[in-house]
């Protein structure tokens, strides 16, 4: 669910609120209870720094096996179902 950041037109107060998407605005001050409030368009916490995500786990590569028994014909282990099943 998002959070909202508000300021109070009448004391200035800043708050934030948890609605869904299909919420109304807020209309009144936490603080204060009176004047209309403002919604305020804030900074998002989200970012992707360092090496990268897309380099770390979705840039290719070689993949690692399923197991470390794995590499014989079948691709399977003795413990898997799979070979169970060949």
């Amino acid at each position: 669910m998002p959070v909202y950041e508000y300021q109070c037109d009448a004391c200035g107060q800043t708050f934030e609120a948890m609605q869904k998407f299909s919420d109304a605005p807020l209309t009144a001050c936490k603080a204060c209870g009176q004047g209309p409030v403002s919604k305020l368009i804030s900074q998002t916490a989200f970012s992707l720094k360092g090496d990268g995500w897309y380099q770390q786990g979705y840039g290719g590569g070689k993949k690692p096996a399923a197991c470390p028994a794995a590499g014989g014909e079948g691709g399977g282990c003795g413990g898997c179902p799979k070979a169970a099943n060949e």
